[in-house]
C-alpha cells in the first residue's frame, strides 16, 4: 500500500537528520518511528491498565495508609 507523506520543511529536516544519524533511508526512519511510537503507546496503555487494577484492588489499604 502506497502513501504520500506531506511534511513541513522543519519535519523534513528532522526526518533527514534522523535518517542520516541512523544511516538509513528516510522511508526506513519513518517506518521505525511509527513502530516505536506504536509500541510505546501500547506499553503506556498497559501500564495505565495495570495501575488502575492495583489502585482498585488496594483502594482500602491506600486509603488507610493516607490517613
Amino acid at each position: 500500500m502506497a502513501m504520500t507523506l506531506r511534511l513541513t520543511p522543519d519535519d523534513e529536516r528532522a526526518l533527514r537528520l534522523l535518517a542520516e544519524e541512523q544511516g538509513i533511508s528516510r522511508q526506513e526512519a519513518t517506518v521505525r518511528a511509527i513502530h516505536e511510537a506504536a509500541a510505546r503507546h501500547v506499553r503506556e496503555e498497559q501500564v495505565r491498565e495495570l495501575s488502575k487494577r492495583a489502585r482498585d484492588r488496594y483502594a482500602d489499604l491506600l486509603k488507610r495508609l493516607g490517613e
